[in-house]
């Protein structure tokens, strides 16, 4: 895996575990803000063609939050 993949990766799981904490903690808008970053992040990865789906719980992403 190169360098910028791993990185991605890197940003892509710390999201997703921001996003769990945030929920987890009560903080619906802190939360709203992390799942923005982490569908943004997959966005960008998409692009590029990098399937992220092994990094992912599709769970965490199928939560909306009630703002």
């Amino acid at each position: 895996m190169g360098e910028p993949i791993a990185t991605l990766r890197v940003r892509i799981e710390r999201a997703q575990h921001s996003l769990v904490l945030a929920r987890q903690a009560g903080h619906p808008y802190e939360a709203h803000l992390h799942r923005i970053h982490l569908e943004n992040l997959i966005e960008s990865a998409t692009r590029s063609g990098v399937d992220v789906d092994p990094w992912l719980d599709r769970a965490v992403l199928a939560i909306r939050e009630d703002l």
